[in-house]
């Protein structure tokens, strides 16, 4: 399966890399949940870590071979008089695309989430076996 990070001011960095601080602003994504991969003998498995996201603001969709899974972060709500002194916790939109390969069953794709983690399970096609064709006498 292979991870395809869609990028768009990628080409922005490599002609002019002085654009890159306006650029950055436009990104599609804000964050980036990391995610594992494991393939098994009848699925494969995909693993996003998406802590404090809600299920209702994640989106799985498969299309034309390509799974995306998009959602939001919302900032945690603050007292109006609190004075953010330091913020390292990520928040916004996000998307991961990834490949899949033909073997991939996309109609019995699920997903589910549970403390922090989304698991996708991707079903495959059972493996067609060559056929034995026997030759009768004519």
């Amino acid at each position: 399966m292979k991870i395809a990070r869609f990028e768009p001011w990628s080409y922005v960095d490599f002609f002019n890399p002085d654009l890159k601080p306006f650029a950055t602003d436009y990104a599609v994504n804000q964050w980036v949940p990391p995610v594992d991969i494991i393939e098994e003998k009848s699925r494969f498995i995909v693993l996003a870590d998406v802590p404090g996201v809600r299920r209702e603001d994640i989106e799985v969709t498969m299309d034309g071979g390509v799974l995306t899974v998009t959602g939001v972060r919302h900032p945690t709500s603050r007292e109006d008089d609190a004075d953010l002194r330091r913020s390292e916790r990520s928040n916004g939109r996000f998307s991961r695309r990834f490949s899949l390969p033909e073997s991939t069953d996309a109609e019995k794709i699920t997903a589910k989430c549970h403390d922090g983690i989304l698991e996708i399970s991707i079903p495959k096609l059972p493996e067609v076996q060559p056929r034995q064709i026997t030759v009768d006498a004519a």
